[in-house]
């Protein structure tokens, strides 16, 4: 069993400076999580007091359910893998991983097993007796990974492990991050501020801000219901789109007002509403990229002008502008070429007018004073 529980978990730095606030989440046996958000946000901070490398302000850290607030790194039975591979220039990739388990005064023959066991799981047999300067960087990460996971710790901590790659290897060695998962009986906590990572790697995500938790839960749950503006414009790519409008009760249901065009409210989303007491008033509304639809010709749709137009192959980034002066903003849409009348499936042309409209039972609906979402659970 390799459970985390942190319990009200505060760091503050002299100065009462707070990074991390009441920070409370329970981690199962074998689970992926990860930690996003922007920098500054507290998750490395959060990491590292699960490492140890961080005295914890208040709160209490228990792992398989032993409290180890004052428990030394190397007592903790967890192993990190940091941003910067920390690997030993001197040192062959086989004593790199060696290192940790000689100081543990380990059998010789078990070292041998177990530096060979995750050469072969990471592919890097054929670089054992190579040093660092001579690997390129994804080398170097899987070798520090596998510096790690040599020990078999209960926890296996990851520091933003993929962020010196370019994009190309990164894709590569999030690939290698799930099949290591598969292949080890470990718990993770993985940080990143890169939200693809976060949704393609973990079971749960936790989503954090200025030191505080946002939200926690699945990819697809942050991602279908974010409870707040922040959440629902910091999960998805390109990011989610926001709108003024008013929302008007209409006898059992209701529906919105947005930049000239009326949105009708779906049944469920009535419910949630009436449920909630709600009743007419001001609402921002959210909607993603890949959920608008063009209108060419007349109807109910909000009018707006294409700026750029990107081909990605079978869709379109469509780049435009809504309204005018001060109320003027952007807008992006995800449109699949096929979608687009024939003469402009080569790209629209800078200027073009048109009109769209959402998928109302995908669209969100924040308060815009608290910024959390009317229709959250």
């Amino acid at each position: 069993m390799s459970t985390v529980s942190l319990q009200h978990i505060f760091k503050i730095y002299d100065g009462n400076v707070t990074a991390v606030s009441d920070f409370n989440l329970e981690i199962a046996d074998k689970e992926f999580i990860v930690l996003v958000g922007p920098s500054g946000c507290g998750k490395s901070t959060t990491l590292r007091m699960v490492a140890g490398l961080e005295e914890i302000s208040k709160g209490e850290l228990r792992i398989d359910d032993r409290l180890v607030n004052d428990v030394e790194p190397k007592d903790r039975d967890i192993a990190m893998v940091f941003q910067s591979y920390a690997l030993y220039p001197h040192m062959t990739v086989r004593e790199n991983m060696e290192f940790p388990l000689k100081l543990r005064k380990m059998d010789k023959e078990e070292i041998a097993r177990r530096v060979n066991q995750a050469a072969e799981i990471l592919d890097i047999t054929q670089y054992l007796d190579r040093k660092p300067k001579a690997l390129s960087g994804g080398q170097r990460q899987r070798v520090a990974i596998g510096r790690a996971i040599v020990r078999e710790p209960k926890v296996l901590l990851m520091d933003e492990p993929l962020s010196n790659l370019d994009a190309k290897l990164r894709n590569q060695m999030r690939a290698e991050i799930i099949k290591l998962r598969q292949r080890i009986n470990t718990t993770f906590i993985y940080v990143t501020h890169d939200q693809t990572e976060a949704m393609t790697l973990g079971d749960r995500i936790v989503i954090m801000k200025d030191g505080f938790v946002q939200q926690i839960g699945t990819p697809q749950q942050v991602f279908d219901t974010p409870v707040n503006l922040f959440v629902a414009g910091f999960i998805g790519t390109p990011q989610m789109n926001f709108f003024n409008g008013k929302l008007e009760k209409t006898g059992a249901g209701y529906q919105i007002q947005c930049m000239g065009a009326t949105i009708p409210v779906t049944d469920e989303m009535a419910q949630k509403l009436a449920a909630k007491g709600q009743g007419n008033a001001d609402v921002i509304v959210g909607v993603r990229p890949e959920h608008i639809t063009v209108q060419t010709e007349g109807g109910n749709a909000i009018q707006c002008t294409v700026e750029v137009s990107e081909l990605m192959g079978s869709e379109f980034y469509l780049h435009a502008t809504v309204g005018e002066g001060e109320k003027q903003q952007n807008v992006v849409m995800r449109i699949q070429t096929t979608e687009l009348p024939a003469q402009f499936r080569a790209g629209v042309p800078y200027g073009t007018k048109m009109g769209f409209t959402f998928r109302s039972q995908l669209i969100h609906l924040f308060d815009p004073t608290t910024e959390k979402s009317l229709l959250a659970d």
